[in-house]
Formats: C-alpha cells, sequence, structure tokens
C-alpha cells in the first residue's frame, strides 16, 4: 500500500474519531447554551484559526472569481449552515435513533452523489465495503436491535433530517469539485467563513447574555474543543482525504464516528461498552477494509 495512501486513511480515520467527540463536547456545552449559539462559536472560532492560518501557509493562493466565491458560499451554506442547522434540529425533537441515523446514511448517499455527479468508479467491493460499515454504524446505534428501524414511523422531523443527510453529502462531493482549483485548508476556510456569517443572524436571535455568563469552564472547553480539532483541523483534514482517496472511499469512515462517541461516552458520563458494540465495530472496520484494501495499488483520482 503506498505510503501516502497510508497517511491520507490515517488522517480520515483520526477526523471520524474527532467527530465522535464533538457529541460528548455538544452535550455538555448545550447544557447552557443553545445549539446554535454552540454552532456559531463553533466555526467562528474556528474561522480566526483558519484564515490566519490560510494567508500564512497559501499566500499567492488563486484569486477567488465570482464562480469560485459562489462555489464557497455554497459550501458554507451546505456543510456549515444547514448541516449544522438541521443535525441540532433533529437531536431536539427527533428520537435519538432517527438523529443518529443521519451520520450512518452519509456515507451511502456520498457514495451514490460520487458516482453520478464526479464519475468516481464504484465495483462491487466498494459496494459491499459501503454496506458492511453501515450495517455495523446501525448496529451500534439500535444497540443490536436493528428492528426497531422497521418501527420507525415518517414524521414531519424526517424532513430535516433528510435535509441534513443531502446538505452534507453535496457539500462533500462539491467540495471535491473546488479543490480542482483550491487546496483544502482554503476550501475549508472560506465554506467556514461563509457558514458563520449565515448563522450569525440566528445566534444573535437565540444567545442571551444570561446564557454565556452562566457557562462554566467546561462548557467553554467543550466549545474549543469542537472549534478547534472537530472543525479548524479535522474538516482540513476530511476535504484532504476527499482530494487523496475521493468522496465515496473517505466517506465509509463516517461510520467511524459511532464507535467513538460510544467509546468517550463511556469515559465521560459511563456509559458502558457492550459485546454489541464489539460487533458493530468489527462490521464498520471490515467495511472499510473492504473499500481501501482493492484501492491500494490504484492511482489516486
Amino acid at each position: 500500500m503506498q505510503t501516502s495512501k497510508i497517511k491520507t486513511y490515517a488522517l480520515l480515520f483520526f477526523t471520524t474519531t474527532i467527530w465522535g467527540g464533538a457529541f460528548v463536547a455538544g452535550k455538555i456545552a448545550t447544557e447552557s447554551l443553545h445549539p446554535v449559539t454552540v454552532a456559531f462559536f463553533r466555526f467562528f472560532g474556528a474561522s480566526l484559526i483558519l484564515f490566519p492560518l490560510m494567508w500564512w501557509k497559501e499566500p499567492k493562493q488563486p484569486v477567488p472569481t465570482k464562480k469560485d466565491w459562489g462555489m464557497f458560499l455554497l459550501l458554507g451554506l451546505t456543510g456549515i449552515f444547514l448541516y449544522n442547522v438541521c443535525f441540532f434540529i433533529a437531536t431536539k425533537f427527533a428520537p435519538i435513533v432517527k438523529s443518529s441515523l443521519v451520520i450512518a446514511v452519509n456515507a451511502p448517499l456520498i457514495t451514490l452523489f460520487s458516482a453520478v455527479f464526479l464519475k468516481e468508479k464504484i465495483n462491487w467491493k466498494d459496494i459491499l465495503g459501503v454496506i458492511t460499515a453501515l450495517f455495523g454504524a446501525l448496529y451500534i446505534i439500535t444497540n443490536g436491535q436493528l428492528s426497531v428501524i422497521l418501527e420507525l414511523e415518517f414524521a414531519p422531523i424526517d424532513l430535516v433530517l433528510i435535509s441534513a443527510c443531502l446538505s452534507w453529502s453535496i457539500y462533500s462531493v462539491i467540495g471535491k469539485v473546488v479543490m480542482k482549483k483550491y487546496s483544502p485548508l482554503t476550501a475549508t476556510t472560506y465554506a467556514t467563513g461563509f457558514g458563520t456569517i449565515l448563522l450569525s443572524p440566528l445566534a444573535i436571535y437565540y444567545t442571551s447574555l444570561d446564557s454565556i455568563k452562566g457557562s462554566g469552564w467546561e462548557v467553554w472547553l467543550s466549545v474549543l474543543y469542537v472549534a478547534v480539532m472537530v472543525s479548524a483541523i479535522s474538516f482540513v483534514w476530511w476535504y484532504r482525504g476527499i482530494q487523496n482517496v475521493g468522496a465515496s472511499t473517505a466517506s465509509v469512515f463516517i461510520n467511524v464516528m459511532p464507535i467513538s462517541a460510544t467509546v468517550m461516552g463511556t469515559v465521560f458520563f459511563n456509559e458502558q461498552l457492550t459485546i454489541t458494540h464489539g460487533i458493530g465495530a468489527l462490521f464498520v472496520f471490515s467495511g472499510i477494509f473492504f473499500m481501501i484494501y482493492p484501492n491500494a495499488n490504484e492511482k489516486t483520482p
């Protein structure tokens, strides 16, 4: 396996592991702050890091055209604004199983969009990998009771969940197009900047001075984690992974998130690891292996 691809897969694994920790941080932060407030501070903090970093690391980047600005705006609208608003609404009003399904469904949806719009080649091993990893994620989310999914009935909140899935998938696919001209750092920075601007009116509406004053150090530490680790660093890693191995292959690593969230839940909230989690993790990692092994010696897209 090429060394460059091993590094890419490692980055994608660490990225989705960090994202799993966002559930823990988000749970702590939203105890005193509104979810939209957390989202705003998350990406505002990330912007404060990303823009100086971009100007320092890439001073000679291409001058964006009107079309480029439109693409950056679309990235901010889909991956930063819409996804976060829809996801936070879903986590507040939808059953936990349904909101968790957003994560699992993202992977096959990105794979489908990549095949249709980016013309990425999908073979039977890729399909097997996506299905296997998806099964593992669903097994963890439902605590081994997959029949729960069949018992779920359609509700209006499901439209919000569908919007969350579509927005993140579009963000991932469009990012691949943008990175034909721009680096992962530049694409992530401008997307974060536009997303922060779009979130600001809602943040002003939902944020109170009392909630800010009443937030303890653990809340702001959680906000710092999602701003620096989850957004500024791992979003760049995510786009770098998409650039190097394609959106479809990168997407299968999303299924690591339920594993990471479960492990961190045991550390911070005294939740218990069970054989169910082990079985689900086995399927997730098997699915990832199916996706990356056949492509190990192929030319990077």
